[in-house]
């Protein structure tokens, strides 16, 4: 468990320090089980609270975004509750870019910022994600083929089975052909 007190540089050091960047895109149990050993008791504690309470310092909203994001998908992966605080982490981001938080990171921090965009079911955000990450200079293909498939389906086809949805036509031929991320 993260110091209470530290919990976004505890976050921000786990994330950045302790794992590699393949850590961050494949799946692996053993990462996974370390998040929630570390922390899902800060992340319970925490996803009750309002988007503006994280937003004191760039490190902090950047901390919070991964906490509400990144972390449900590998402590829950494969179950709804992997997007549960999806929200949470789409208002924090969405505030902080609004504040120029965002300006304050790292070239290599900012697009952990920028993802709650990207996973987004929702095509206003989705297109502040390719703005964002072609602002940025990465993950630009990602981000539009993110785009792409909420612009065909209104949703992520793959996420259908997890959030008990029933298949709309063509979705399971593109989660066939590899809109599977």
């Amino acid at each position: 468990m993260t110091n209470k007190m530290n919990w976004p540089s505890g976050i921000l050091t786990f994330w950045f320090d302790d794992l590699e960047p393949k850590d961050w895109w494949n799946k692996n149990d053993t990462v996974d089980v370390q998040i929630k050993d570390r922390f899902f008791e800060l992340w319970e504690e925490q996803k009750s609270k309002t988007a503006d309470t994280f937003l004191e310092t760039p490190e902090t909203a950047l901390a919070a975004v991964i906490l509400f994001d990144q972390f449900p998908r590998n402590m829950f992966r494969d179950s709804a509750d992997a997007f549960s605080t999806d929200h949470l982490a789409q208002q924090i981001a969405e505030k902080a870019v609004d504040q120029g938080l965002d300006e304050q990171l790292a070239k290599k921090q900012r697009p952990f910022l920028y993802m709650p965009f990207m996973h987004a079911e929702d095509i206003r955000l989705q297109n502040k994600s390719v703005a964002l990450f072609t602002k940025l200079g990465s993950n630009q293909k990602f981000a539009n083929d993110h785009r792409d498939a909420i612009v065909k389906y209104g949703r992520f086809p793959h996420r259908n089975t997890i959030l008990g949805r029933s298949m709309r036509p063509g979705e399971q031929e593109a989660i066939d052909a590899g809109m599977n991320w």
